[in-house]
């Protein structure tokens, strides 16, 4: 099954935090918060204008993003653990080293 959000909704992947601090203390399960990091599975079109023009999301597919504690809609597709949020919910973009060292 392939999944398309509407208008200006994202889907997203959590990425799963480590289970170690860095002090070496393992974090038990139940101790453990829902991360606030994922990555972006598929975009909307985007927005739409009263005037009927669309304006298009930033984000893309694959991107690494921050979002809200209690942001998004939870869902499972296809077996997996999903959110569903508009971009306005998105706090922000975590830019790759990769693509800072291209745009250099």
């Amino acid at each position: 099954m392939h999944f398309r959000p509407l208008h200006d909704r994202v889907v997203v992947r959590r990425i799963e935090a480590e289970e170690k601090t860095s002090g070496g203390i393992i974090i038990p399960d139940t101790a453990k918060e829902k991360p606030q990091e994922g990555e972006v599975v598929a975009v909307g079109p985007g927005a739409r204008a009263e005037d009927g023009t669309v304006t298009a999301l930033d984000v893309q597919t694959g991107d690494r993003i921050l979002f809200g504690k209690w942001s998004g809609t939870e869902v499972r597709i296809d077996g997996e653990d999903l959110l569903i949020m508009k971009e306005s919910d998105i706090l922000g973009v975590i830019e790759q080293p990769e693509a800072l060292k291209k745009a250099a």
